[in-house]
Parts: C-alpha cells; sequence; structure tokens
C-alpha cells in the first residue's frame, strides 16, 4: 500500500480571452468558437485546484507546505493572469489559443519548475461552473 497523499490547494482569478485562429477566415472561426470568438473579448471567473502527491515528509509531516504552495500560485500564476486579457497581456498565449486546456497547460509548466520533482502536480481548470480541464489526465 502506498502512502502517498493528494493535497489540494484551491485559488480563482478572473481574466478575459478571445478564441481565434488567425490562419482562419472570420466564418471559420465563427464557426467553431461561437460566442468565444468575439472581437471584443469575454471573460470567466477562473477557478483553479492545484493537486499534489507525494509522500509525507516525516520532519514536517506535509506533503508540500501549503502556504509555500500558495505563495508559488499567488506570484506565479495569480499575479500574472487575474485581471489581465490573456490574450494581450500574457506573453504564452501570443501565439497559443487561450482554451481552457492550453490556460491548463501554461499554468503547470510555470508551477512545475517550483514544486519538488518528487511531488506529482495536476491542474484542474473550471472555466465555468459545468465546464472544466484538467492536466495531466491522470498522476
Amino acid at each position: 500500500m502506498s502512502n502517498k497523499f493528494s493535497v489540494y490547494r484551491k485559488e480563482h482569478f478572473n481574466a478575459a480571452h478571445r478564441l481565434n485562429n488567425p490562419k482562419w477566415d472570420e466564418t471559420t472561426n465563427q464557426k467553431v468558437f461561437g460566442k468565444c470568438n468575439n472581437a471584443h473579448y469575454h471573460g470567466h471567473n477562473y477557478e483553479l485546484i492545484v493537486k499534489v502527491v507525494g509522500e509525507i515528509n516525516p520532519e514536517t509531516g506535509y506533503v508540500i507546505d501549503m502556504k509555500e504552495l500558495s505563495t508559488i500560485i499567488d506570484t506565479h500564476i495569480l499575479e500574472h493572469f487575474d485581471h489581465k486579457n490573456l490574450n494581450e497581456d500574457c506573453i504564452e498565449f501570443k501565439d497559443l489559443n487561450p482554451s481552457a486546456e492550453n490556460i491548463a497547460l501554461v499554468i503547470f509548466q510555470k508551477l512545475r519548475k517550483y514544486i519538488d520533482s518528487n511531488l506529482d502536480l495536476q491542474i484542474r481548470l473550471y472555466e465555468t461552473e459545468r465546464n472544466f480541464v484538467e492536466y495531466p489526465h491522470t498522476i
């Protein structure tokens, strides 16, 4: 039996975006992305759940110090994305469509650098109450 535990940190941020493929014409973009292709952008109240999986550190009793995890998320995600236009304000989406999937991937890549490599990491990002993505899909 594994002594691994999953710990979670829940955060939220508000951001605007537009889903658009510049290689396509307006009709195709509208057909594929619908309301999400609004030329004036649209916003979401994103709910972010960061899952960290690992064994308990016998010296601390933690898988990860949740205060430290909170600070990492605040510094590298919330300060960067909250109340921003993802297309216009965030270099990560200069050439990357800011779909929920791509936002979750970018968040994972940013956080992975600051979380001990012995710990597994998973991102769950809610774009709406009913629509969410997870990356990676299993850990």
